[in-house]
């Protein structure tokens, strides 16, 4: 999608009957798009935003996913399939969803910002129960989710939230996981102060700040994107699980 394109918001409200219809035509419509971050990252946004927004990702990441050949890794929610090509690439199994088995242990479980499309609260325990449940003993869980240290509200939408960082925190807990590590990824707060008023912006002036705000941002978020957690908006969680006499 070129900078030049029309942006189209995610909707205010959506009906639940109508969440799936949503997501399998954002598919459709972008994934074949060039990289496809359009169905990944901000629908609709302007490619140069979209970019941006995966090379965060990509940086916030790439400790993480430094893989052995041969490690067993299920890539829940995988989209276009960013982050199992790259891990294939080095040498990882990478389980194909539709031959995963309830009974399976992988030693790394990825999710890149499923749990933040999940609004439902019992929906969101019982999601993260079940990748807990394919993790290995001795694997690693790793998250990458919208979750502010303060919440803005006035960001969410019918398809998103954005959870306080310290609801997933205690949600990890009772489902028996310990962190790890807890890293940032877009500490640079100008995109989420623009984000709510976009809609009220002519079309060439939403382009123009939309572009500002990604210049801004980048010498902020590429060099201390993971440092600066406490001002991130993103949060990327290792997590493992519980050791014995610590689980809740």
């Amino acid at each position: 999608m070129g900078a030049g394109a029309e942006l189209k918001m995610e909707p205010r409200s959506l009906p639940a009957a109508a969440t799936l219809n949503y997501w399998e035509e954002r598919a459709r419509r972008f994934a074949a798009d060039g990289a496809g971050l359009a169905a990944v990252c901000s629908y609709g946004m302007p490619l140069f935003y979209n970019r941006a927004i995966d090379l965060c990702q990509r940086l916030a990441l790439q400790r993480w996913l430094r893989v052995r050949p041969g490690i067993r890794v299920l890539d829940v929610g995988c989209g276009v399939g960013r982050w199992s090509r790259l891990l294939a690439g080095r040498g990882a199994s990478v389980q194909d969803l539709a031959a995963l088995q309830a009974d399976e242990k992988f030693d790394l479980v990825l999710s890149v910002t499923v749990l933040q499309h999940i609004l439902e609260g019992e929906a969101l325990r019982t999601a993260l129960q079940r990748m807990v449940a394919h993790l290995e003993e001795d694997g690693v869980l790793i998250l990458l989710e919208a979750a502010p240290e303060r919440t803005a509200g006035d960001c969410d939408s019918a398809i998103f939230r954005a959870r306080p960082r310290a609801s997933y925190l205690r949600l990890f807990a009772e489902c028996g996981l310990e962190v790890r590590a807890l890293t940032g990824v877009d500490p640079a707060p100008f995109r989420t102060w623009l984000l709510p008023h976009l809609r009220q912006l002519p079309s060439g002036v939403r382009l123009a700040a939309l572009a500002t705000a990604t210049a801004l941002s980048l010498p902020i978020d590429v060099p201390f994107g993971r440092l600066l957690v406490g001002s991130s908006w993103h949060a990327v969680f290792v997590l493992t699980r519980a050791r014995s006499g610590h689980a809740h």
